[in-house]
């Protein structure tokens, strides 16, 4: 006689079904969110050494934004596209992690 166990989850491998457990790390994963265009993130954690840009500036594509030293190399962060900031979320001399919310464009 089979148990049934109410723990377990059924997940699908092409035409095939599975029945698993999840592990706590799984179950408490935080949900994916697609990238936010008009958010700019370090992508390595770092320090900011230069902040080119002010709050409200329009700012054309391809001009430095601010540079990110990480690891003794200093990365140019530039604008991915035409726009205004609207607000800096970082200062000059902080070291900030990967994924830090650094710069918000309008």
């Amino acid at each position: 006689m089979a148990k049934k166990f109410k723990d377990l989850v059924d997940f699908q491998v092409l035409s095939l079904k599975y029945k698993t457990r999840l592990t706590k790390k799984f179950e408490s994963r935080k949900g994916y969110e697609p990238p936010n265009p008009n958010q700019i993130l370090s992508y390595i954690p770092g320090t900011i050494v230069e902040i080119f840009v002010k709050k409200g500036s329009k700012v054309m594509e391809g001009t430095p934004l601010l540079i990110l030293e990480a690891m003794k190399m200093r990365n140019k962060i530039i604008m991915p596209f035409d726009g205004k900031i609207a607000s800096i979320h970082v200062t000059k001399g902080v070291m900030i992690p990967k994924n830090e919310l650094m710069i918000t464009i309008e």
